[in-house]
């Protein structure tokens, strides 16, 4: 137990006072160097704002480009700190880094900056970044890395050692080895350890996979991610049209890649178009939130008029509107906890029609149980609560009751079915059925509750039983 606390405090364990006196000590620039080798790149990176720009220009040097590099591509905010550097240190410093890591630093910066490294990059990190930067965002080439091994599938293993140790120097992804035809085509993979233990005369076909999964450059993320989760690899291998192996997609890939795709649900949800950052500018952030808000708008307007209809029923009955909002609150609620399963039942690409009928009845049985249990719940409580409340007689009480409590039943189980039919709709017409947020469900609820309640107070309370 001890043990485990240890290794827990030093997980937990925060450097930055520790690395500032560590940097900024009078020892030679290769003791340092031999210290700050122990540290995590990340936790360097916490200190930089805590050094003036002439210790950090000295840290630079010390730590050499290809630990700046590193260092680089855990800054939220590379632009200040890569600018500090001269053209050609910079591009000295982005040319050692991943090529995704790559883009993101030269998306951050003022274009003429961006152009300015470009033309002095070498050229083949180059040619990588143009074609990584090629595919849109939306596809899982644009989050690709060309930082892997690949060898002749007609190697020996001695020879695929020997063209693994020319290519380590600058390809650090090593666990998973790519096997390609002459042509480049993707062949399989095999594991390092499978290469390491094999014997030098063996044949590569022996130990390759050729059944490896992999993916296409253009294919959509959000169509494949829960597929290259599910295979839990250090990498998946990224081809192009023509089956070339072109990239890969490694295990810290696959992660930004699930944050980013449940950040951008939460803020769909949310009813926001896009997501949003503490530095973002004010007109960006009212650019990203009004749409939402104006359809909502109309809406609400849409539910105010269609109770400004049912005016002689609330001027005869107007008790009932105290209990207008039990009525939205549930049946709103209940459209947006079936929104939220059913969105999640969407992420999975394979299923199929018959399935989602499965589903959609499952949805439509439990919104009816539900639906049957406030209902009964509502009916007996409000009863004598109007009874005891409004003074009137045990009829007219649960009468009312009855009522409301009718017209509950119904709103939660249209409910239901919306949160469950509209993302559907939305996923058939090639829409993010995450669109079909929260807002937007608990608004057309409202509008449904609206009419089905006081439709309901003014069929059977005031003309069926002229209460």
């Amino acid at each position: 137990m001890e043990e485990m606390e240890e290794m827990l405090s030093s997980v937990s364990k925060d450097f930055t006072q520790e690395l500032v006196e560590i940097i900024k000590s009078k020892q030679s620039m290769r003791a340092i160097r031999d210290v700050l080798e122990n540290y995590h790149e990340n936790d360097i990176a916490e200190v930089l704002p805590r050094l003036t720009k002439e210790e950090r220009l000295r840290l630079y040097r010390i730590l050499g480009d290809e630990k700046v590099s590193e260092i680089f591509a855990y800054l939220d905010d590379v632009e200040e700190y890569i600018t500090e550097l001269s053209s050609e240190k910079a591009a000295d410093v982005i040319e050692e880094m991943d090529v995704d890591d790559a883009i993101d630093v030269l998306e951050e910066l003022e274009e003429n900056k961006k152009q300015e490294l470009l033309e002095l990059l070498d050229e083949e990190v180059k040619a990588e970044i143009e074609l990584v930067a090629s595919y849109s965002d939306e596809q899982i080439g644009s989050k690709m890395t060309t930082n892997f091994i690949a060898v002749n599938k007609d190697f020996s293993v001695k020879q695929a050692m020997k063209a693994l140790i020319n290519q380590a120097a600058d390809n650090d992804n090593v666990s998973t080895i790519y096997a390609v035809n002459e042509d480049g085509t993707y062949y399989g993979a095999m594991e390092l350890r499978s290469l390491i233990v094999a014997r030098a005369t063996l044949a590569l076909e022996d130990i390759i996979s050729t059944n490896y999964p992999y993916v296409y450059a253009e294919e959509e993320i959000e169509n494949i991610i829960d597929q290259i989760r599910d295979y839990d690899e250090d990498s998946i291998p990224v081809l192009d049209n023509n089956n070339v192996l072109i990239g890969v997609i490694t295990s810290s890939d696959i992660v930004e890649v699930t944050y980013e795709q449940a950040e951008e649900d939460y803020v769909n949800f949310a009813g926001i178009t896009a997501t949003e950052d503490l530095e973002e500018p004010l007109h960006k952030s009212i650019t990203k939130r009004t749409p939402w808000l104006l359809i909502l708008l109309a809406l609400g307007m849409l539910v105010s008029t269609v109770t400004g209809i049912f005016d002689s029923v609330i001027d005869h009955l107007p008790y009932i509107v105290c209990f207008q909002s039990l009525v939205l609150g549930l049946s709103g609620n209940t459209g947006t906890q079936t929104l939220a399963i059913t969105l999640r039942v969407l992420e999975n690409e394979d299923i199929h029609f018959k399935e989602k009928l499965k589903y959609f009845f499952k949805e439509l049985r439990v919104g009816l149980a539900n639906g049957f249990i406030m209902s009964a719940i509502s009916f007996a409580f409000l009863g004598c609560y109007i009874h005891f409340s409004n003074k009137m007689t045990w009829g007219i009480s649960f009468a009312t009751s009855a009522c409301l409590s009718g017209a509950l039943l119904v709103s939660i189980l249209i409910s239901a079915i919306m949160g469950c039919v509209i993302p559907m709709l939305f996923k058939k017409i090639k829409i993010d059925p995450a669109v079909a947020s929260g807002p937007l469900i608990t608004t057309i609820n409202d509008l449904i509750a609206v009419v089905t309640y006081y439709g309901f107070a003014w069929i059977f309370l005031m003309n069926l039983m002229n209460i």
